[in-house]
């Protein structure tokens, strides 16, 4: 990682321009490493496998004012054309770059055998068309996640949507839910009508709806979360200045994943991930951003987009999927 040939005002464009992330860095952290005079590299941890190559790197930054800065580099190859092509591990590698020694080890551990963020669109069937469940709009509800989440130490949660639960038995061994009374001539019909009578009481079963578990906020700079997620967003019909007046009283934040999947968009596979960044207010109201990040892009690039509702970011990830373009600012 370390070239004895290049600068350190190199490396670091470098590095910054490869990271699919690097805008989540603190603007005070970017704007101290434009003083850096030395740098170093060096190979932090690593991990090899059929399914995933993995590698975390430290690049140490000596600045003018002789404090240092660190920077922790994830390097993967989770993509479709990664470890799980025909050619295997060895294929596109991707970069991510993160601030903090935490932060990376959480992104590490995500890390799926897949594309990064995205479910195996055919082992999570849904019975809500292809974007998945829309949830509720209780405050309180929340649903499963990747945590992409800023990247790390988002508090995502893991509960799983109700259309992916799979087939739930009976909780007594075979007994009869009080909810579906079976009809006393059921035992003694035919082994056919009793199985239908048994996939009747599952699909029921499987339609309820878990219970919702209340938010776990984090106050961590709330503000300038909320701040750099709508510095990121490229749709022109992001939240406006009103929303981002707002924001500026928010003091504690959560991070779910909604969404995931990957599919074919035109000749190239896109991944599609939907998050729901909600923020606590300081005078106790509740507000949600709701970011679409995906790669149908014309060059494959990873773009964001940012929402007020869920259902307006699902209607854009469904417009993304057959090709729509993004509307900019000012067109």
């Amino acid at each position: 990682m370390n070239d004895p040939y290049e600068t350190t005002e190199t490396h670091l464009s470098r590095l910054l321009g490869r990271a699919l992330n690097s805008f989540d860095l603190p603007d005070a952290t970017v704007e101290r490493l434009d003083s850096a005079l030395a740098h170093a590299s060096s190979l932090h941890s690593s991990h090899h496998s059929a399914q995933l190559d993995r590698a975390t790197y430290r690049h140490a930054y000596l600045l003018s004012d002789g404090s240092s800065v660190v920077l922790w580099e994830l390097v993967h190859n989770s993509g479709p054309d990664g470890a799980d092509a025909p050619d295997g591990p060895g294929g596109v590698e991707q970069h991510e770059v993160y601030a903090d020694e935490s932060e990376v080890r959480l992104a590490a551990s995500r890390l799926p055998a897949g594309f990064p963020g995205f479910g195996d669109a055919s082992s999570h069937p849904t019975a809500d068309g292809p974007w998945g469940r829309q949830r509720p709009t209780s405050p309180t509800d929340t649903t499963p996640g990747r945590p992409r989440t800023e990247g790390a130490g988002d508090g995502t949660d893991g509960r799983t949507d109700p259309a992916d639960r799979g087939a739930l038995g009976p909780a007594d061994g075979g007994a009869r839910s009080p909810a579906a009374p079976a009809a006393p001539s059921e035992y003694s019909a035919s082994p056919a009508s009793q199985m239908e009578a048994d996939a009747e009481l599952l699909a029921r079963l499987i339609a309820a709806p878990p219970a919702p578990l209340p938010r776990m906020y984090v106050p961590d700079n709330s503000a300038d979360h909320a701040r750099r997620v709508l510095r990121r967003a490229e749709n022109g019909d992001r939240p406006g200045p009103r929303t981002a007046d707002l924001l500026r009283t928010a003091f504690a934040h959560h991070i779910t994943q909604v969404f995931g999947r990957h599919c074919r968009v035109g000749e190239r596979e896109a991944g599609f991930t939907l998050y729901e960044h909600a923020f606590l207010l300081l005078d106790g109201a509740e507000t949600s951003l709701w970011e679409v990040e995906h790669t149908a892009t014309p060059d494959g690039r990873h773009m964001c987009e940012v929402y007020e509702s869920e259902s307006t970011a699902r209607e854009a990830m469904e417009a993304r999927s057959r090709g729509g373009s993004v509307p900019r600012a000012g067109l």
